[in-house]
């Protein structure tokens, strides 16, 4: 027997609950993963909320897409996009269905090798927030030279859109409250406080201007300050705000976008090599035991130390 956390009802983290289910064998094409580690992110408590529609045909509802653990069984043609899966390899899921569970069968192409040297939470909780800092990277086409300014550089995407726009070759101004300003500075950032006259913060920091920016919180000061600072709209790109990005003229990414899918499943591979080399790093905030994903999305909901939040089955 498996046990997984579902949504019994549409709301928030109270409706919750840790089941017990038996696990068929794996058909063509699929394996079950063991996981030793889960990554938590806004969108597993939001897609239960209602906020997406409220299909009663859809619960009770299972939760993750997520993490990392070992493979107990395998179909046929079990092949992930690195090749044949194994009984007794160590992997990491990514995008994955009703992860939040001790075990769970998994399409083999969400299914791809763990580096040896990356722990499991770290792993976990690294290819969503990864692949979409990768796709907001990858649109605007950052390169070296460029000065790219990251609202809410100290989100879950943000961190990782710092560290691979560094990588590039860029410099990075990141926004974030003051409380994280030496971490942004440790990852290779500059950090400026957000909130009023933060165009200005910002122009003193780059006096030779912003060439690019990136929006990860969706926020009118977001989408106005990167209009004001960057001449060329198509080198603001947003992954939230996406009303302001339809009125403004400039990307927005996600959703049902076929090309962020796409860059975003070509990512994981590459997400996994830098981080297995030490060139990627992932914080982890916090875990919590499996039977507290309630409060977990609760936690994540409010103000909370940089990071990700993990489960632990």
């Amino acid at each position: 027997m498996a046990k997984a956390v579902v949504a019994q009802a549409f709301g928030g983290p109270e409706v919750l609950a840790v089941v017990e289910r038996e696990l068929p064998a794996p058909g063509p094409g699929e394996v079950v993963v063991e996981f030793k580690a889960i990554g938590v992110n806004p969108i597993d408590y939001k897609l239960y909320s209602g906020a997406f529609g409220e299909d009663p045909s859809t619960l009770p509802q299972t939760v993750g897409s997520e993490g990392a653990g070992v493979v107990t069984a395998v179909g046929p043609d079990a092949v992930g996009p690195r090749g044949p899966i194994a009984i007794g390899d160590e992997v990491v899921v990514y995008r994955g269905d009703g992860v939040y569970a001790s075990s769970a069968i998994q399409s083999a192409q969400a299914v791809l090798p763990k580096p040896e040297s990356l722990g499991w939470e770290d792993a976990a909780g690294l290819l969503l927030t990864g692949a979409t800092a990768w796709d907001a990277v990858e649109r605007i086409g950052v390169a070296a030279g460029d000065t790219v300014l990251i609202h809410g550089a100290a989100g879950g995407v943000g961190l990782l859109a710092v560290q691979l726009a560094r990588l590039r070759g860029a410099t990075v101004i990141g926004t974030a409250r003051t409380a994280n300003h030496e971490y942004l500075r440790g990852i290779g950032a500059i950090p400026v406080a957000y909130g009023d006259e933060l165009a200005e913060r910002v122009r003193a920091v780059a006096p030779d201007g912003v060439t690019a920016a990136i929006d990860t919180v969706g926020t009118d000061e977001a989408a106005d300050v990167s209009l004001e600072l960057v001449a060329d709209r198509q080198r603001i790109v947003t992954i939230a705000g996406f009303g302001r990005a339809a009125q403004d003229g400039f990307l927005a990414i996600g959703g049902p976008d076929p090309d962020s899918a796409r860059i975003r499943d070509e990512a994981r591979g590459p997400l996994l090599d830098l981080a297995g080399e030490g060139k990627l790093v992932n914080a982890v905030a916090k875990t919590f035991p499996l039977a507290d994903a309630a409060r977990a999305h609760t936690e994540l909901k409010a103000a909370h130390p940089i990071g990700k939040f993990i489960l632990i089955p």
